[in-house]
């Protein structure tokens, strides 16, 4: 059996790395001219944890991971006005939490594949072809790689979504947000966030600060936008949007690199009625978009390529198993996208009024039993026994 998975990130290659260990021949298609630099640092957790640990890989993420003491809102002047010991996440979550930057996560998934599957980088797909048993990657340079499968794990913004199922349009829920990420240099910076997460008490915009292994910083943007279209220069719109926070963000912009290393997008859903037309099958943010409102699309992307791998092993055709598959995983992408909707007033507050909720709701979690209580409602259910799952 032949596979040709569109898109070399977190949800594709670990499809690929599953499938390749089952014996199918796995191509993997990325328009990138090479592995992508730019992303957020992640809290990684959930359904995808299990399936990570069942994939092998989770002794190399939680050794690339990163121990966070605390979570902590600052206000202009560097002052902790609410926050959490991360200790207290983590044991809500029975521990099962590491933070982890998204480019050292796709690092671990392409050593899980290396070996069992063909990755080409530089290769952009435009468009899916269906035939009868199989269908086919259509590549920019007229080339169509057939399949007995095709995948479409290529992001939001998937060709082979808006090829096989329609305008983009029709599927994606904007959030009303737009959100920014990158890495930047600066000694001073580093040594006021010290080992903590740091993000602006803020209304409407805000910044994240992480302070990385190698000395430089990890910073993230979020702010609320009349309309989901993107600026012509986004360094620019960032530096224009949040130039007046104060403590560090001062900082942070002037040291904001141009657009070519500046990760920057709306923040959106996807919903697809259905995930698979004939011989595709949309996998990850592609068809199942969570958005970084939920938190969990990295751990969506990992356990629902785990699964859709288990369901294709244990199926008597490819058919059948695209068919359990969305059976079984659609329930839990759905519960994860009602949370991350409901949650986005308590991760960008509107008003003094919905910040001063967060505030309490944050001194709550540090009272012993509530963590959890607090915890529940901000990731919603675990999502269920992959394995469980996997066998239904």
């Amino acid at each position: 059996m032949r596979a040709v998975v569109c898109g070399a990130g977190i949800a594709g290659l670990a499809l690929a790395g599953c499938l390749g260990r089952q014996g199918w021949d796995v191509v993997v298609l990325e328009r990138a001219p090479r592995p992508r630099e730019q992303g957020y640092m992640m809290d990684f957790f959930g359904p995808g944890w299990d399936a990570a640990e069942a994939m092998g890989v989770l002794p190399a993420v939680r050794e690339l991971g990163y121990t966070v003491d605390r979570l902590s809102y600052v206000d202009e002047h560097g002052r902790d006005r609410a926050g959490l010991p991360f200790a207290r996440f983590a044991r809500a979550l029975d521990g099962h939490l590491v933070s982890v930057m998204r480019p050292d996560l796709e690092q671990v998934l392409r050593e899980h594949a290396r070996g069992v599957a063909e990755l080409r980088f530089g290769r952009r797909v435009v468009g899916v072809r269906q035939r009868p048993g199989g269908a086919g990657a259509v590549l920019d340079d007229g080339t169509v790689l057939d399949a007995d499968l095709v995948v479409g794990a290529d992001g939001v913004h998937s060709a082979v979504r808006r090829s096989a199922f329609g305008p983009e349009e029709r599927y994606r829920r904007w959030l009303g947000l737009h959100t920014a990420a990158y890495v930047f240099e600066d000694p001073e910076s580093y040594r006021r966030i010290g080992s903590r997460f740091c993000l602006t008490d803020s209304i409407d915009r805000a910044m994240g600060f992480y302070g990385l292994r190698d000395g430089r910083v990890a910073a993230f943007a979020v702010h609320r936008s009349a309309a989901p279209s993107l600026p012509a220069a986004p360094r620019e719109a960032l530096r224009a949007v949040h130039g007046s926070l104060g403590w560090i963000v001062p900082r942070a912009l002037a040291a904001c690199p141009a657009a070519d290393r500046l990760y920057y997008d709306a923040v959106t859903q996807v919903e697809v009625p259905r995930w698979s037309s004939g011989r595709v099958v949309l996998l990850g943010d592609s068809g199942q978009a969570v958005s970084l409102l939920g938190g969990q699309g990295a751990s969506l992307g990992i356990a629902g390529a785990w699964l859709l791998a288990e369901r294709l092993a244990r199926a008597a055709s490819v058919d059948e198993a695209l068919a359990d598959w969305e059976r079984v995983w659609r329930p839990v992408v759905a519960e994860k996208q009602r949370v991350a909707r409901g949650g986005a007033q308590w991760f960008l507050p509107s008003s003094r009024a919905r910040r001063q909720a967060r505030r309490l709701a944050l001194r709550l979690a540090a009272l012993p039993g509530l963590d959890s209580v607090v915890t529940r409602g901000l990731v919603g259910r675990a999502g269920g026994d992959i394995h469980a799952l996997a066998a239904a």
